[in-house]
């Protein structure tokens, strides 16, 4: 049953994806751990090919579309994927299985990813429904362009520790720092997770044992659902997808803060 479940997740993982151009890493790491019971690092390696290849279809689909900005996104997946491949290849097979003690209380390895995947969301999510003021494009001088330079290498990292395609990072940056409408950015989003993503996971496989026949069946239900989500985003304005994404990211990082705190 819970399997059932679980694959019926990975189609609301396309779902998410098509509609918002992110969260589908949200939905995929914690269906993963708490539904398939793989353990956080397998599911955050798993997440990622997961969404890169879903988004891949995705990418495609809106680039007849004319809904991708092509230089902007290798100007923001250049900087980030350095930092996910780094991340994955070398920074998390180093972090101990046990991060630290305190008194009685032991934070392990993918209690410690758990956590700071769902503040990542939480922090996201208020900056997404917050209302922003106008900001300067990064195209419009140098150091706005190393500013955003240095942010998105710092968000590849956070990608590669967490597991996820980005999307609920990156969005923001392309509407604060590129100016493109939400739509615009939702399109140019996927091609950059699915850079990050792929690449990302290349690291991982060069230290993990992979199921491929798993993750095939997985990745393929995920893609029939980003061709439902992409139809369904053509009826729903950008003020609601801003919103829907904002509010999607809030509820799942309180969900997990939970779990991972309280269960």
């Amino acid at each position: 049953m819970l399997e059932i479940l679980g694959y019926f997740g990975a189609i609301l993982i396309g779902l998410v994806l098509g509609i918002t151009g992110g969260g589908g890493s949200i939905l995929a790491v914690p269906i993963l751990v708490y539904i398939m019971s793989l353990n956080p690092i397998m599911a955050s390696a798993y997440s990622l090919f997961i969404v890169g290849t879903t988004s891949a279809f995705g990418s495609f689909q809106n680039f007849k579309k004319k809904l991708i900005a092509p230089k902007t996104a290798f100007l923001f997946a250049f900087p980030s994927v350095i930092g996910v491949y780094i991340t994955r290849k070398f920074i998390v097979p180093k972090i101990p299985d046990t991060v630290f003690y305190f008194g009685a209380f032991e934070l392990s390895k993918e209690t410690f990813l758990m956590l700071l995947f769902a503040i990542v969301m939480f922090i996201a999510a208020i900056s997404m429904l917050k209302e922003k003021k106008e900001t300067i494009p990064f195209e419009e001088n140098n150091k706005s362009k190393f500013a955003v330079i240095v942010q998105l290498f710092f968000v590849g990292i956070l990608i590669g520790l967490i597991g996820a395609g980005g999307g609920f990072l990156i969005i923001p940056a392309l509407l604060k720092f590129a100016k493109l409408p939400m739509k615009k950015a939702i399109g140019t989003s996927l091609i950059i997770i699915t850079i990050n993503s792929l690449i990302g996971f290349l690291g991982d496989v060069q230290n993990t044992v992979i199921d491929w026949s798993f993750l095939l069946l997985f990745t393929s239900i995920a893609v029939i659902g980003i061709f439902i989500g992409l139809y369904i985003q053509k009826y729903l304005n950008e003020k609601l997808l801003k919103k829907i994404f904002g509010i999607f990211v809030l509820v799942m990082s309180v969900i997990i803060l939970y779990k991972e705190i309280f269960s």
